[in-house]
């Protein structure tokens, strides 16, 4: 008999062992598990040792009392030793109660009462499947005699038996959780339970299902009523307004902008009344669909499963953006605390491009180029502290994205980048601002704006040229405007004028013609070289300053224009282009304007030789 308890002892306690390193259970927590064992391990003992103690009892003689007082103290020691334990049990017990969840036991989704504790290798939820399982096989008999539910005691439990079913299994632990006596709780679980089935009987009988079934009608009727009557409010209030909206509605506008046209508001008005609608619809349903469902035991937990999955996304993103506050909040003071610091370097930059604040080799027209390369600087720490607070971003899903967009951009982008790069140094090299006339390869014109990507320009024919910044830090760059402003810009032409005009009549007539010019300076003074001696004239480059850039071409044709007159008004031949002129018999190429009234064309002049008559032919 000992080893046999022995035996059954470490089968339970290792089964029970077994159960505690496999699953995680949050019922009754580990400390539980583990008092719990060492509980049941000092009960086996126990009983194990008052055992064999009652057995040396019944062995002694009746003169042997010495021995026989001894036994009986030491059985006393083992009571209190069980009353201790199952002290600490109940303590820890209380202590579990307020966080403890019980694992229902249900008929028809009636729950009969709650498990909270394991026995043996089964868990609370598992006990608690199986209880119900049984039941329903009880229920599910032909017939069924409730004086056949009885409490039958076993081996440290208490069991729960239908016929020769055994239901459920009453353990210590369970006694304890309901502050009672197993006996007296297997009693009132056996109670409840064929209370439940005889309820659930009566439940299904002919006239309480055609009860409930009219009681459905009634209650879905009632529903359509009342939904028919939202939809008729609603079509009532649309057409009412759709009739009178020439008279409610109006233009929302302030000065001359119009916010809402009286046609934007009856769209917006007209999907207001479909959300309120609907808003009314769900709530009726979400009133009185567990009042249908109710009505039929089998059916009162469906209302609250459908309401739940339709809830619990909605819960879902509320409890999501709950929870997300205190990152939210995190998010608003770094952004803040960037904006203004990015206000306070741009006063620092717009004080620097202003030129009330200086700094050595820093030159103004950098300042906001430089704002902007800081700003962007900026903004990326920014995102680098802010990363980490945004929702998923720790997902594996998160980073894929992340890594794909940046692939993206650097596969798509190298072009884009190559002029942001050429755009910064074109920045720095400071080869021209805004306002200058410059020349880049073929194009001519005003800069009218500088990117980081493109630079723009308006021609004298005010066209606008767009340049990618690397074309232009590639190829060379005239800037007529750099020192134009300080010592002027050098315009120059060239003419063609015959042998038989002196050099230093011509220097004066071109001086005299660049002088004429409005917009050429007069100090220094206008110059000419002389640049080449070609076979039928000499060319001259008439030399002059100007301060007009923008206005080059003018100052050009003012020039050749005057070159012309005083040329003329000075007798003088331009032969430019290529000209050949016989000077006997032909008449000048001066204009007759320019020419004395009484010019003749002069005649062909003919020599002849009176020695040649002689000779022979």
């Amino acid at each position: 008999m000992r080893r046999f308890l022995v035996f059954m002892f470490f089968i339970q306690f290792g089964s029970a062992l077994f159960g505690q390193q496999t699953d995680t259970i949050k019922d009754s927590g580990k400390d539980f598990r583990e008092l719990y064992l060492q509980s049941e391990l000092l009960r086996f003992t126990d009983s194990i040792k008052k055992a064999e103690l009652v057995e040396q009892i019944q062995l002694l003689k009746e003169t042997e009392q010495v021995k026989k007082s001894l036994i009986v103290l030491e059985l006393q020691k083992i009571e209190d030793r069980d009353s201790i334990r199952k002290e600490n049990l109940a303590k820890k017990i209380e202590t579990l109660k307020l966080n403890a969840k019980g694992y229902p036991v249900t008929l028809f989704n009636d729950t009969i009462f709650l498990i909270y504790n394991r026995f043996g290798a089964s868990m609370a939820n598992e006990r608690a499947a199986n209880i119900s399982k049984r039941i329903k096989r009880v229920y599910d008999a032909e017939l069924f005699y409730p004086d056949s539910i009885f409490v039958l005691e076993g081996d440290h439990t208490y069991d729960v038996v239908y016929g020769e079913t055994i239901v459920m299994t009453v353990s210590e632990a369970d006694a304890l959780w309901n502050d009672t006596s197993m006996k007296a709780l297997a009693t009132q679980y056996a109670n409840l339970i064929k209370e439940t089935v005889l309820a659930q009987k009566q439940e299904q009988s002919l006239f309480v299902l055609l009860k409930r079934i009219g009681l459905v009608l009634l209650v879905l009727t009632g529903i359509w009523s009342m939904i028919w009557v939202i939809n008729y409010g609603h079509r009532f209030t649309v057409k009412r307004i759709t009739l009178h909206k020439d008279k409610w509605l109006k233009n929302l506008s302030y000065k001359d902008y119009t916010f809402l046209s009286a046609e934007q508001e009856l769209k917006v008005i007209m999907v207001l009344l479909i959300v309120v609608r609907w808003f009314f619809v769900l709530l009726l349903l979400y009133l009185l669909l567990p009042l249908v469902f109710s009505i039929f035991p089998f059916t009162r937990g469906w209302a609250g499963e459908l309401i739940q999955w339709v809830w619990s996304p909605f819960k879902g993103i509320f409890v999501a953006l709950w929870d997300y506050l205190p990152n939210l909040f995190s998010i608003i003071v770094i952004y803040l605390v960037m904006k203004y610091f990015i206000r306070f370097i741009k006063y620092l930059f717009t004080e620097i491009e202003t030129e009330r604040l200086k700094i050595s080799g820093f030159h103004a027209d950098w300042a906001m180029p430089t704002f902007s390369i800081v700003r962007f600087l900026l903004f990326a720490f920014m995102f680098v502290l802010i990363f980490p607070y945004l929702p998923g971003s720790d997902s594996e899903v998160f980073k894929g994205v992340s890594v794909f967009i940046g692939i993206l951009f650097s596969l798509g982008s190298s072009t884009a980048i190559a002029n942001m790069v050429a755009g910064l140094v074109i920045t720095y090299m400071r080869p021209f601002k805004i306002g200058d006339r410059i020349k880049i390869g073929e194009m001519t014109g005003d800069v009218i704006e500088k990117t980081l990507l493109v630079t723009r320009l308006r021609t004298v024919k005010n066209e606008e040229i767009t340049i990618p910044n690397s074309s232009v830090l590639s190829g060379n760059t005239v800037n007529y405007s750099a020192l134009a402003r300080t010592e002027g810009l050098i315009i120059h032409t060239t003419v063609t004028i015959g042998y038989d005009v002196p050099w230093r009549d011509m220097h004066l007539a071109l001086i005299e013609a660049a002088l004429r010019v409005d917009m050429i300076q007069k100090n220094p003074e206008p110059f000419v070289l002389q640049t080449a001696l070609d076979d039928f004239y000499v060319s001259y480059q008439v030399n002059a300053y100007t301060r007009e850039v923008s206005r080059q071409a003018i100052v050009y044709s003012e020039l050749h224009k005057n070159i012309q007159d005083v040329c003329n008004e000075r007798g003088i031949e331009i032969l430019s282009p290529h000209y050949r002129a016989q000077r006997d018999g032909n008449a000048t190429t001066i204009p007759s304007d320019y020419l004395n009234d009484n010019y003749k064309v002069p005649g062909f002049n003919v020599n002849i030789n009176p020695e040649a008559k002689n000779r022979p032919v």
